[in-house]
């Protein structure tokens, strides 16, 4: 059974992609400032029309382990958020977010952010979240630190991005102390 959505925070609605947001989503997926720091992107029209089919298809899976979702604040889908199930087993899970350039600053990032870690541990079961950014990527540094996330370290050559190797930042959070059920 799949918990329920969308997730609500004081300012954001976190739901299912649909086709029409296909718009939306490339304002921002094919900015090369957004994506900068990604290992993806920017993202072409086809590129983000796959995306935006690929997880409005991804709400109907039936024992569903991947949670990307739209962030919509006040009525606008403004960013792309993400939690999934890296491994039921160990109960890891991965975060991720990415946000139109329009919002950076106002702290939506950060609010996805611990809803989704509040999710993952209390809906999902998760006993470990963990997200990575780009060493020089400081303000998803600070968003994973204020969501409860600590730094762990750094891994070296981890990703193969754009034909160059980089480095990533690796943070986690543990889920509050409870029995290992």
């Amino acid at each position: 059974m799949n918990p329920a959505l969308p997730l609500r925070t004081d300012r954001l609605v976190l739901r299912n992609f649909v086709t029409p947001d296909e718009e939306a989503v490339h304002a921002f997926a094919g900015d090369p400032v957004v994506t900068r720091f990604t290992e993806w992107g920017p993202n072409s029209r086809d590129d983000t029309r796959r995306f935006v089919r690929d997880y409005a298809a991804q709400a109907t899976a039936p024992r569903r382990a991947a949670y990307n979702l739209a962030a919509v604040a006040d009525g606008e889908l403004v960013g792309s958020v993400a939690l999934w199930v890296e491994d039921a087993g160990h109960r890891r899970g991965g975060l991720g977010f990415v946000f139109h350039p329009a919002v950076w600053g106002r702290g939506y990032a950060t609010e996805a952010a611990r809803e989704l870690v509040r999710f993952g541990f209390g809906e999902l079961g998760l006993h470990r979240i963990a997200a990575t950014c780009h060493p020089d990527n400081l303000g998803s540094a600070r968003v994973l630190t204020r969501a409860g996330l600590r730094e762990e370290g750094r891994m070296r050559d981890h990703l193969l991005v754009r034909g160059a190797w980089r480095d990533s930042l690796l943070f986690a959070a543990l889920a509050p102390a409870t029995s290992a059920v």
